[in-house]
């Protein structure tokens, strides 16, 4: 039964396709309107995944809508190309080719910066097209004569000419196109993208190469662009020049705004509703030109009214009939007594499949002559920290003594102007915050850096994907339920964090003390051999910091933690050492006991009011 639920989806757009040449027709719909709006979908597919399910809005795709078009129109016409389909896969290709490279140069910048690389992306090539190769591509008259497809099945062949007939291939193409983008956001590589559309720092800092999934993303859009590009020139029997303009571009953005972005048939629903009231607009009322005004004001009312696009709209509503519909607040926490469950198995480490479970004694973590400098600020002065396997060592100093940056060179968020960094034997220097976590290193951070637009089971997912699969892995059609060790670590970081009642909770119903505890079991999740936590009690009232300081003395069983926070209670009752940090350099070290006697530190702290720190 879950089987054929997973293939629900697929099942219905195969019968609704199947469904429309009897259907449509009733409702007034040509079969060339259709055709185009499967192109469309077909086209906005790709810039789903790249723009809904990655959250990267390029306004570019019109640079390889219109080179797989021109590049299959040019094989089929000039070249003497026999096999349309083949011309179509090969402009496919040199269309996902071109996005690669022009990948390497726009995804160097983020938000702004890249949409505007992509639109003047789209505008040299729209040159190019009119210009430098003009004898290629025709220029202003494009390329005419596309023949349509054939099939030859040996028995017989089938020829695919136009209006309904043409239909079955396009339909057929775009019933592929969905599917393989199923397969994508469903795969390892489809949750990593909702991860990076979510937060992409913390996408980093739990070991995903982040740039590499935005790479494929871009490379798997400018596939879908060219392949529909190419169904383009077979459609019209001729491959337009304005292919390559940018209001092609903007068409799709607008498209896939109107029937919903990261859901892959919004671009095919908005390309339905675009393209009929354009029909609609310049035929029936004969408005001619005006009738992008009107396009305009309608595109206004459904952005404004219908935020999620017309099919979360229509999500939101069935919601709302079936009582379904989310609060958008949090709902109450699970008794907090359920923390013992928690402890005992907490006694149990997590598993660590790419690192050995027999962990030396020694040095884990060493820092020599750590210095950062900001201009002509010094934030942290040559520091020498020093931190042994299976240590629970703490952190604390006044505001402004430099913990924050010096957390920071240690997770190599921030690089050392000078100093050396050592960890398990290597030193890690200069290297990032992905590669850092992928040797064992990662931290929680003091404001939370969760992924909100999933659920707590989904957070934890993306960063176990890390420990089990590497920085990066094109595992794009592997289903994400077949990875072994996955289920069992998830589930063992959510007793461990005692979200086990919360599981498919969406992080924004969370309360705030779940949100802390999440945002531990995200580090948890990546089985790190040294685990660094940012004031994992900040912002807790007095109830939730009792209990989640019997947390982390339940997670600290069998691990190597460092911990930061101002609640000096707490980290006393929690730590076997603690480094005191003062104006960037270390002030003193020593247990607990000796810190809360140091008339040094009493000093640092209370400005020679004694024995406050003792009481």
């Amino acid at each position: 039964m879950l089987k054929q639920r997973r293939y629900l989806i697929e099942i219905l757009t195969a019968a609704a396709l199947i469904a429309a040449p009897f259907v449509l027709p009733l409702l007034g719909f040509a079969p060339n309107t259709v055709n185009r709006i499967l192109v469309w979908g077909l086209f906005g597919l790709g810039f789903d995944i790249l723009f809904g399910f990655t959250g990267l809005l390029s306004f570019g795709q019109s640079a390889f809508y219109g080179t797989g078009g021109f590049v299959a129109a040019y094989l089929l016409t000039r070249a003497g190309f026999p096999n349309v389909i083949l011309a179509l896969i090969i402009g496919m290709i040199a269309a996902a080719a071109t996005g690669y490279l022009i990948g390497l140069i726009a995804l160097r910048r983020t938000g702004i910066y890249f949409a505007m690389i992509t639109v003047a992306i789209a505008e040299v090539f729209y040159f190019v097209e009119f210009n430098p190769l003009s004898d290629f591509t025709g220029g202003e008259n494009g390329l005419p004569g596309v023949p349509t497809p054939s099939l030859n099945l040996g028995f017989t062949t089938l020829h695919f000419t136009t209006g309904w007939s043409l239909y079955q291939f396009i339909a057929f193409c775009y019933f592929l196109g969905v599917v393989i983008a199923l397969r994508i956001v469903r795969s390892p590589v489809g949750a990593i993208f909702s991860a990076i559309r979510d937060n992409p720092l913390r996408a980093t800092a739990v070991g995903h190469n982040i740039h590499g999934y935005k790479l494929t993303a871009f490379v798997i859009a400018a596939a879908y662009a060219g392949f529909a590009g190419g169904l383009l020139g077979v459609l019209q029997a001729f491959m337009p020049p304005d292919a390559f303009m940018f209001d092609t571009s903007g068409q799709l953005v607008m498209q896939t705004a109107i029937g919903g972005r990261g859901t892959l048939f919004g671009p095919l629903v908005g390309a339905a509703v675009w393209l009929s009231l354009q029909d609609f607009l310049q035929a029936a009322l004969g408005l001619g030109a005006a009738w992008k005004l009107v396009l305009g004001i309608v595109f206004v009312l459904l952005v404004c009214f219908l935020r999620r696009g017309i099919i979360g709209g229509i999500v939101d509503l069935y919601s709302f009939l079936t009582g379904q519909r989310r609060a958008g607040k949090p709902v109450e926490s699970e008794p907090q007594s359920d923390a013992a469950p928690a402890s005992e198995i907490a006694a149990a480490p997590m598993p660590a499949p790419h690192r050995p479970d027999d962990r030396p004694s020694g040095p884990i973590l060493q820092a020599k002559g750590l210095t950062k400098r900001y201009g002509g600020l010094l934030a942290n002065s040559d520091i020498d920290f020093t931190v042994n396997h299976g240590e629970l060592r703490g952190i604390i100093g006044p505001n402004g003594a430099g913990k924050s940056t010096f957390f920071k060179m240690l997770t190599c968020e921030v690089h050392p102007t000078s100093g050396s960094i050592t960890f398990e034997g290597r030193d890690i220097t200069g290297m990032n915050v992905t590669d850092v976590c992928q040797l064992g290193l990662t931290k929680s951070y003091q404001v939370n850096q969760l992924f909100a637009g999933l659920t707590v089971r989904e957070n934890l997912v993306i960063a176990a994907l890390s420990g089990l699969r590497g920085k990066f892995k094109l595992d794009l059609f592997r289903s994400i339920d077949s990875i072994p060790g996955l289920a069992e670590r998830v589930e063992h970081t959510l007793a461990l964090v005692n979200l086990t009642r919360r599981t498919d909770t969406p992080v924004a119903e969370l309360a705030y003390g779940e949100k802390r505890r999440l945002e531990i079991g995200l580090a948890l999740a990546t089985s790190p051999s040294l685990l660094l936590l940012d004031e994992p009690l900040a912002g807790m009232s007095p109830r939730e910091r009792v209990e989640t300081v019997k947390l982390l003395k339940s997670i600290s069983r069998g691990r190597t933690m460092i911990i930061i926070d101002h609640d000096m209670d707490a980290l006393f009752e929690l730590a076997e050492r603690v480094t005191v940090l003062q104006e960037g350099r270390v002030l003193v070290e020593g247990t607990p006991e000796e810190i809360k006697n140091n008339s040094t530190v009493q000093e640092a702290y209370l400005g020679g009011v004694h024995g406050v720190l003792a009481a």
